[in-house]
């Protein structure tokens, strides 16, 4: 049974800093691509950043770049996201979501398994 479990979230201060994780567990971790995606009251859901199954390829929206890094740990099964300078749009919801085989990328269709969330708040 495949498990995303998220953890990490929490309120903050603009400019502050929160570093989410996402541990995986019933399927074969590191043979698939891995992906961040957040969700804001009344927004469509949007994915923030995504990395390749060796962990040596990412792709970040615009929003976040420069500000967000996306890694992963395949001896851990854990996934990451160290979120920097964080603004008051950054709050949301944020999913960690695994991809069909073989995918890369911030479509959302592409992924088919998802966790069930952790919120971030941001405050100015």
């Amino acid at each position: 049974q495949v498990q995303l479990v998220e953890s990490g979230g929490g309120s903050v201060q603009a400019g502050g800093s929160l570093r989410l994780s996402c541990a995986a567990s019933g399927y074969s971790y590191s043979y698939y691509s891995m992906a961040w995606f957040r969700q804001a009251p009344g927004k469509e859901r949007e994915g923030v950043a995504c990395i390749t199954p060796n962990g040596r390829t990412m792709a970040y929206a615009d929003s976040v770049k420069g500000r967000f890094t996306i890694s992963r740990d395949n001896a851990k099964n854990t996934l990451y996201l160290q979120m920097n300078s964080l603004k008051l749009d950054d709050t949301a919801m944020y999913y960690c979501a695994t991809a069909r085989g073989g995918l890369f990328g911030l479509t959302e269709n592409d992924y088919n398994y998802w966790g069930q969330g952790t919120q971030v708040t941001v405050s100015s």
